[in-house]
């Protein structure tokens, strides 16, 4: 996956273990068996992390989403695609599921989804009804850690690797509602190359599928880009050097400026930062390793590698607005 990526044009990543063709068959199998569908997507990557292939599959099933690790994300980003969301129908909740924030709120919308079948269900007779729910989202969403906190104990297997979660499990948060958790979903291949990079980026594919100092690089690129400081301050770079030595063209993607100005990016924050090789070359993997833990434990601040479709924000820290 090496190369220049220009506008109009599309690399394609293909890949699809099988743990991930036996995720999408428990998917399709278990669709019946419920009610209702959470989708979590991760709040730092909000349109990279909305699977294609998981609403191909539900289709017109009853659905909450939730933007989860919103305490990783850009709180004005976010708050612009809750917006976004809301003008094609869908309620998009914001959520933290280390603290717990907002956890409740899914109960509530989950409920309030299910509501004309619930007042059904009564006017039959039935006392209780429990809405049956499913949880899905790509693979390190934070499904597990979301259960744990809605269910209030720690009910569900965790871990900080894509596709830990195995086979099925019924979990009840009270007696209103029970959770199947489901083993995380990618697609079958990504015709958008900055998709495979942003997902590189949260850690929902592991990092040895694409070229770590690409993602590295392409991370801290976009970091120059929509957040100036951040990287002044975090690594001593001179960011102002870093983005006039190349020819600025507003109308190039991203990915075409990874060489120009990403990778020499992380050069010179491992030079910085002392991740130097014999003879004073740097460090390029430890330099990445750095980079992408930085990024992922939330040390380089709030940072969203997305935008809504089509408005203007403002990120949390900028100076001016991003045109989307």
């Amino acid at each position: 996956m090496n190369g220049d990526n220009e506008k109009g044009n599309q690399v394609n990543i293909q890949w699809f273990p099988g743990h991930m063709a036996k995720a999408r068959r428990l998917l399709t199998e278990n669709l019946s068996k419920v009610d209702a569908v959470v989708e979590l997507l991760d709040a730092r990557a909000i349109s990279s992390s909305e699977n294609p292939e998981i609403a191909r599959i539900l289709k017109n099933k009853p659905r909450v989403v939730v933007a989860n690790k919103s305490d990783l994300a850009d709180p004005a980003v976010t708050e612009a695609f809750i917006k976004e969301f809301r003008s094609r129908g869908i309620r998009l909740i914001s959520s933290d599921s280390k603290t717990g924030s907002d956890v409740k709120a899914v109960k509530a919308a989950v409920l309030e989804l299910m509501s004309e079948k619930l007042f059904r269900k009564k006017e039959r007779g039935m006392r209780q009804y429990t809405v049956k729910t499913m949880v899905v989202g790509i693979p390190n969403v934070g499904k597990s850690t979301f259960i744990n906190k809605l269910c209030g104990r720690a009910s569900a297997v965790t871990g900080d690797r894509p596709g830990v979660t195995r086979g099925e499990q019924w979990l009840r948060v009270d007696e209103s509602i029970v959770l199947l958790d489901t083993p995380g979903l990618l697609w079958p291949k990504f015709d958008d190359q900055r998709t495979g990079y942003c997902l590189a980026s949260i850690g929902s594919i592991k990092d040895d599928i694409l070229d770590r100092a690409e993602i590295a690089s392409f991370l801290l690129l976009y970091i120059l880009d929509n957040y100036p400081g951040v990287l002044a301050e975090k690594y001593s770079i001179d960011e102002e050097k870093l983005l006039s030595a190349e020819d600025a063209d507003p109308d190039n993607v991203v990915l075409s400026r990874i060489g120009t100005v990403g990778f020499p990016a992380l050069e010179a924050a491992a030079i910085k930062k002392g991740c130097i090789r014999k003879g004073g070359v740097a460090d390029i993997d430890r330099a990445c390793a750095m980079v992408l833990d930085d990024f992922r434990g939330g040390k380089l601040g709030r940072i969203s590698l997305d935008r809504p479709v089509s408005g203007t924000v403002i990120p949390e820290g900028a100076g001016e607005a991003v045109s989307l």
